[in-house]
């Protein structure tokens, strides 16, 4: 009985740390994340994929999970796991961003409605292109990515490791070309909306009786639903390529990881 206790401890740690990591990055993915995913459902799949990723848990050293270490390892996976879900969160959100954009130019802002995804309300352009990211996420396999690069994770970061401060600076400064790729996908209509209320300005100083502004309203609107058809053909593959930027960040951070447990482990030797 006095060893049954250690190996309980050790058997609920190889479960404990995985679904810690899960859950976190699973509560701030973008789809799964989303409110519309109920709490219990998101439970239930962080403990299978939990089971799953028993294997690829690498623990630095060994945790009792009722001890105070345990709780920083326990915040420390929580921390890692946010990372790796926010840094996926990032290409949704540059279209997001684009939806937003777009509608405020074209006079649609005030068209709002609920957003289940979001449980809150929102413009029906980002509607429509959070739809479209839901399916071009799902058609490049974003759900196994999501879960490769937790599991390989434990092997950058190994439970009671810690996580390096450069972590966080880069995700942070990445955060600057979600802006700059909304902005590149919104400079078409952004721009010809732009022209043509120009063009309804000089008509109206030429022929100020005739009350063009009221009539440009409805014309800016079906002009930038003319280039957002266009644009719109366009953000699936924007969003792919989005998408393995992310990947490539999260590798180069990974990269860094393990050189720096290479280094610690040879320090420690």
């Amino acid at each position: 009985m006095e060893g049954l206790y250690p190996a309980l401890m050790g058997m609920l740690g190889d479960f404990w740390w995985p679904f810690c990591r899960v859950m976190a990055m699973l509560s701030v993915a973008p789809i799964i994340g989303e409110a519309s995913v109920p709490l219990p459902l998101r439970v239930l799949l962080s403990l299978v994929l939990a089971v799953i990723l028993i294997p690829a848990v690498h623990v630095a050293a060994p945790i009792d999970p009722m001890s105070m270490r345990g709780v920083l390892a326990t915040l420390e996976q929580a921390v890692i796991g946010g990372l790796l879900g926010l840094a996926f969160h990032l290409s949704m959100a540059a279209i997001l961003t684009l939806g937003f954009l777009v509608s405020s130019q074209m006079g649609l802002s005030m068209a709002v409605m609920n957003d289940p995804l979001n449980g809150s309300s929102s413009d029906v352009v980002s509607s429509m292109l959070s739809i479209l990211c839901i399916l071009a996420f799902f058609s490049i396999d974003g759900h196994l990515v999501l879960t490769g690069v937790v599991g390989a994770s434990f092997q950058a970061w190994p439970v009671g490791g810690g996580w390096s401060a450069l972590s966080l600076q880069t995700v942070v400064l990445n955060v600057a070309w979600v802006f700059s790729a909304a902005l590149l996908l919104a400079v078409p209509v952004v721009f010809a909306t732009l022209l043509v209320q120009l063009g309804f300005g000089f008509l109206n100083r030429v022929a100020p009786s005739l009350n063009l502004f009221s009539l440009g309203f409805s014309v800016i609107t079906l002009f930038g639903l003319f280039v957002l058809a266009q644009v719109v053909q366009f953000v699936p593959e924007h969003y792919a390529r989005m998408t393995q930027r992310v990947l490539e960040m999260l590798q180069g951070l990974m990269s860094h990881g393990m050189s720096q447990g290479m280094v610690q482990g040879a320090l420690h030797g």
